[in-house]
């Protein structure tokens, strides 16, 4: 784990992203005094089976959901890039975004989606959770530590270095994470994404089920799987 004190990116592609797949380990973190920010590349506009609300309304819904539930977990910030839900496409837009953004928080460790899908675990794997899963780690390296890609971004957004990235993932992680004591704040902020949830009880049941399975190898109550990827000094 990155020392105390230091900076912690979370980058997902949706409202809701980083509570139902990693809410336990950032609030550990943010609990052990990590300083934690969150972008969310998409607006969440496509994410409802209501065909009473408009794309519209829905983009306000989950961006005060994720408010919600990133101040739950002690997270610092909050940016949303307002990309179309299910339309993230690589671009250089997108690069540029995500490079601004790694530039500007300077984190010594991101927590993304994976850019592989597992056919085992099928829908976790949304397309918008590869693709910038996949743009992260190309701006991890080399795009937000060399100073010759997008150089509009410079003086205000200097180039930086990450030193590791956690990528999300729930079968045969490399590495599981105990979270046993925020199991429930995970839970507490799972439950601010209302519109995302009809049935509250069965979803924390999921949830624990899955946190519980990838713990019990490790001997732990609760954990949250990943791949780890460090990066060179």
């Amino acid at each position: 784990m990155t020392q105390a004190n230091s900076r912690v990116l979370v980058m997902t592609a949706h409202p809701d992203d980083p509570e139902f797949a990693a809410g336990g380990i950032i609030g550990k973190l943010a609990t052990e005094g990590r300083e934690v920010t969150y972008v969310i590349a998409t607006n969440g506009n496509k994410g409802s089976g209501d065909r009473a609300i408009w794309p519209e309304q829905l983009v306000r819904v989950r961006q005060e959901e994720q408010q919600n539930a990133a101040r739950v977990l002690g997270v610092a910030r909050v940016e949303f890039l307002g990309y179309e839900d299910g339309e993230i496409e690589d671009t250089r837009q997108l690069r540029r975004d995500i490079t601004r953004e790694i530039r500007r928080c300077r984190p010594d460790l991101i927590i993304t989606s994976h850019p592989h899908r597992s056919y085992t675990n099928f829908f976790a794997w949304h397309r918008d959770h590869r693709i910038i899963a996949g743009v992260v780690l190309d701006c991890v390296y080399p795009l937000a530590r060399d100073h010759l890609s997008f150089p509009e971004l410079l003086p205000e957004h200097e180039p930086h270095k990450v030193r590791e990235v956690y990528l999300i993932q729930w079968e045969q992680p490399q590495f599981v994470v105990d979270i046993t004591a925020t199991m429930d704040l995970k839970l507490q902020a799972a439950r601010c994404h209302a519109s995302q949830v009809a049935d509250f009880a069965d979803f924390e049941a999921r949830l624990r089920n899955r946190a519980a399975t990838l713990g019990a190898a490790q001997g732990y109550r609760y954990a949250e799987g990943f791949d780890h990827v460090v990066l060179p000094g």
